[in-house]
């Protein structure tokens, strides 16, 4: 008795224990219609240790995007058992979204908000990435900061031909994954899993546009065709909407604000006597990023205090 009360008094003296470092991860699962589904794999993700911060899905997309926040080792297994969702409910097969996608779960990117997040986001997506393949048999391909090949260091490197492709380039030993077994699974495809910065995803409407001319202007405003730095963009149609869109994502906000990326397509489609719309930020958005004129003026549509990533998971290590 006398040493565990001695215990309790050491213990009071000493300082708090320091916290567990939060790490984030933003999953983006292939369905977007089916609320029963998109909910039984947002509480696939939520247990001790983890939460899921926001949810946006998109039914012409076929597509959700999830933000979880959580202890490292928590994180890890929330997305395993979120992977093991996706396989059992998802079936690609049957998947007819605008949106590129070679899985179920088809990205899994652990997001290091700074230079000294990217060890522990990378022992995180490293190890998710050997459970998925030997506990789920799920082929997976590693990008981002722990990709094996440079010359395939961005999901869009494994998409480029489709799901079709990818299988073909797998069975002919083009493409070996890094784990997993050496072929597609039937139902759910393939993984891949990655470390990054954060990234934004952003969507232009217009209202009144073609397909033909929602691919004219992202090609003017990807990176590739002289458009700003770290912008990847595709030209959609919308179906369920009625009405094209430019899809984008903002690999890099300090280089390409969101102001700067809306305006650049907002000009692009000028230039074609194109009508631009509402823009429509998808998930979190860090705080710097929304920097410059007010949303307001930039005609970003249904922007919600909740949207901002430091809101949400105060927690997070931030760099400068």
């Amino acid at each position: 008795m006398a040493v565990q009360g001695s215990a309790q008094v050491l213990d009071e003296g000493l300082p708090p224990s320091p916290a567990s470092p939060l790490a984030l991860a933003v999953p983006n699962v292939s369905e977007g219609r089916d609320s029963g589904i998109i909910a039984a794999l947002a509480d696939a993700c939520r247990g001790p240790g983890t939460r899921v911060i926001d949810v946006h899905s998109d039914p012409d997309h076929d597509r959700s995007v999830l933000t979880v926040v959580g202890e490292a080792l928590a994180l890890q297994d929330a997305l395993v058992a979120l992977a093991g969702e996706c396989v059992d409910r998802i079936d690609l097969r049957r998947h007819r979204g605008v949106h590129p996608r070679v899985g179920a779960l088809d990205v899994a990117p652990v997001v290091a908000l700074d230079e000294d997040d990217v060890p522990l986001a990378s022992e995180i997506a490293t190890g998710l990435a050997g459970r998925l393949g030997a506990e789920l048999n799920l082929p997976v391909f590693l990008y981002g900061a722990v990709a094996t090949d440079p010359a395939r260091a961005l999901p869009r490197d494994f998409r480029r031909g489709g799901l079709e492709e990818l299988g073909r380039a797998i069975e002919s030993g083009e493409l070996v994954p890094d784990h997993g077994p050496p072929r597609l699974h039937p139902t759910a495809g393939a993984a891949l899993v990655g470390v990054r910065p954060p990234l934004i995803a952003l969507n232009v409407w217009l209202p009144e546009g073609s397909l033909t001319e929602a691919r004219a202007i992202a090609a003017r405003v990807r990176e590739a065709g002289g458009g700003p730095p770290g912008v990847r963009a595709l030209g959609l149609y919308l179906p369920d909407a009625g009405m094209a869109q430019v899809s984008m994502n903002i690999e890099d906000h300090r280089a390409a604000p969101p102001a700067l990326v809306i305006a650049a397509v907002r000009s692009a489609a000028d230039a074609l006597g194109v009508e631009s719309g509402d823009a429509e930020l998808v998930g979190l958005v860090p705080r710097e990023a929304l920097g410059g004129p007010s949303p307001s003026a930039l005609r970003i549509g249904g922007l919600r205090p909740g949207q901002i990533l430091e809101l949400k998971a105060p927690g997070l290590r931030r760099g400068p």
